[in-house]
């Protein structure tokens, strides 16, 4: 299997963005196939990688366990951020692809923000 196609077939990624001065800061999230050749992650919109990756779109993304060991090949990849239309399409696909945890996760992002108060970001390898 190739790098990609494991990317695409993970339940979980370490997505590793920068910040200003080159440091790496590592974080596992969940992992969503996107239409094309991107991913999609999803995650709340005031977050230290979203502001990392406002700055600086590079990313490295590697499979990984829920608490972060990495299971396979780091890549290189560029993120954007997602529309709103784009997060809800990946908020729903989380549904699907995570069950009720998915579903306990957006639930708290709705009662705590009472909107979807997450984005998708779209990564390109």
């Amino acid at each position: 299997m190739t790098a990609p196609e494991e990317l695409r077939a993970a339940k979980y990624v370490l997505l590793t963005t920068f910040r200003r001065d080159g440091s790496a800061v590592s974080t596992p999230v969940w992992i969503l196939p996107a239409p094309g050749d991107e991913l999609a992650i999803w995650t709340g919109e005031d977050t230290g990688k979203i502001k990392r990756i406002r700055r600086d779109n590079r990313v490295t993304l590697a499979p990984c366990t829920v608490r972060g060991r990495v299971l396979g090949e780091t890549v290189e990849a560029t993120a954007r951020i997602g529309s709103r239309e784009q997060t809800h399409w990946a908020a729903r696909r989380i549904l699907r692809k995570y069950g009720l945890i998915g579903l306990s996760v957006l639930a708290g992002s709705l009662l705590k923000n009472r909107r979807l108060g997450g984005v998708a970001v779209f990564l390109t390898l």
